[in-house]
C-alpha cells in the first residue's frame, strides 16, 4: 500500500506556480524548507532571502518557482487541502453507513495530523500548524476575488463541497450543508488555534478534542 501511496502525486491548480516544485529535486527542497522557516520565523518574517540561504541556493533560483511569497502560501494551503481531501476521500470511499462516513470525514478534517510516509519532501504534521497559524493570510487580501476567478481556491471549496454533500446526505432537508461543512473545517483550525494559545475560552483540551465537538455540534444541527 505504501509503494502505491508513493505514487500518488497531490494536484496543486497551475496557475499558483511558475514551474512545478515537485518537478525537480530543488522544487522539493524549496517546498520541504519553506514549511520548516516558516514554522520557525513565521510567515511575515518569511522571505525567500532567508528561504535561499537556508537551501543553499540563490534567490534568483525561487523566483523561477513562485513570483511571491503569496503564491507560496497559497501553494502550501492548496497542497494541505488537497492532501486533507485524499485522506477524507480515501477513508470513507467504501462506507455505506452514511451517518459513519459523516463522522469519519469530520475526523478527518478536525484531528491532529499525523505524518504521512507517502510524502518524503513535506512534514505534514509541521504544515499543519502553518496552516492553523497562517492559513487566513492566503485568502484574506484585496486580490482575493481575481485570485478566486482563477481557481487558486478550488481545492478547498471542492473539500468543503464533498463533505457538504456527506452532510446533505445524512438530512437532505437540511438547508445549511455547505455553511455547516466550512464552519466545521474552518472551525477545526481556530479550535486548535485556541487549545494552543487560549486555552481559557475552549473547551478543546486533553481530553475533548475539535472532532468531539464538532462531531456533537453536527448530529445535534441536522438530526430530523
Amino acid at each position: 500500500m505504501i509503494n502505491l501511496l508513493s505514487n500518488l502525486k497531490i494536484q496543486v491548480p497551475d496557475k499558483i506556480y511558475l514551474k512545478d516544485p515537485e518537478s525537480s529535486d530543488l522544487g522539493k527542497r524549496i517546498i520541504g524548507h519553506s514549511i520548516l522557516l516558516i514554522d520557525d520565523i513565521g510567515f511575515d518574517s518569511f522571505t525567500f532571502k532567508k528561504l535561499g540561504l537556508k537551501i543553499g541556493s540563490n534567490e534568483s533560483s525561487i523566483y523561477r518557482y513562485f513570483e511571491s511569497k503569496h503564491k507560496l502560501l497559497l501553494y502550501l494551503t492548496s497542497w494541505y487541502w488537497a492532501w486533507i481531501e485524499y485522506q477524507m476521500v480515501f477513508a470513507t470511499f467504501n462506507m455505506r453507513d452514511k451517518k459513519a462516513q459523516l463522522f469519519k470525514a469530520i475526523e478527518v478534517v478536525t484531528q491532529k495530523i499525523k505524518q504521512d510516509v507517502a510524502f518524503n519532501h513535506i512534514d505534514e504534521i509541521v504544515l499543519n500548524r502553518i496552516i492553523i497559524n497562517e492559513n487566513s493570510k492566503s485568502f484574506l487580501t484585496k486580490a482575493v476575488d481575481s485570485e478566486n476567478e482563477e481557481g487558486y481556491f478550488i481545492v478547498y471549496k471542492r473539500l468543503v463541497k464533498r463533505l457538504g454533500e456527506m452532510i446533505s446526505e445524512n438530512n437532505s432537508d437540511y438547508n445549511f450543508s455547505l455553511t455547516l461543512a466550512s464552519t466545521i473545517i474552518d472551525g477545526a483550525l481556530h479550535q486548535h488555534y485556541l487549545a494552543d494559545h487560549f486555552m481559557s475560552i475552549t473547551n478543546c483540551d486533553g481530553n475533548t478534542t475539535p472532532t468531539d465537538f464538532f462531531k456533537e455540534l453536527t448530529i445535534k444541527t441536522i438530526s430530523k
